[in-house]
């Protein structure tokens, strides 16, 4: 199962390398990584993917609490919360596929952030699903370059 991880660090040197460097040596795969100082300039909040069932998780979670840097850990998964995942995507566009390319983006609320005659810088915010459905609508020759920056989240309460 997916789970997504929040991670509240201190904002110091290595606390990064630390958090990842648990994962790895228990063989454990990150999905995605978001990172990035939060209202206190002091802390950083880093947010995880990871998929394994809720005993591996949980053996996670019990690890990321004995780290010094961190401060606390939030399995988001079990919680109600909101996430989202920015993607940044170049689409090649031509007289014949440019009504069905805006269509697509229309349907998803994708904003044309950049334009020429060939090709359309797409930005595009919402659940992992829907940026993967986003993606799986186009043909693979006009998916020219994708850049997504992983998932992010909060808790709801």
């Amino acid at each position: 199962m997916r789970h997504i991880i929040s991670v509240q660090l201190e904002n110091e040197s290595g606390a990064l390398s630390r958090v990842a460097g648990l994962f790895s040596a228990r063989g454990f795969n990150i999905e995605s990584l978001t990172v990035a100082t939060t209202n206190d300039p002091t802390l950083s909040r880093m947010t995880i993917v990871s998929v394994g069932d809720d005993n591996i998780i949980e053996q996670i979670v019990k690890q990321l609490n004995k780290l010094i840097d961190v401060v606390k850990v939030t399995d988001l998964t079990a919680t109600e919360h909101i996430e989202r995942e920015l993607l940044l995507v170049k689409l090649a566009v031509n007289a014949d596929s440019q009504s069905k390319i805006e269509s697509q983006l229309d349907l998803y609320d994708a904003k044309i952030i950049d334009a020429s005659e060939e090709v359309y810088t797409v930005e595009l915010a919402g659940k992992s699903q829907k940026i993967n459905d986003f993606i799986n609508a186009f043909n693979a020759d006009e998916v020219l370059e994708v850049s997504r920056t992983g998932v992010t989240g909060v808790c709801q309460k």
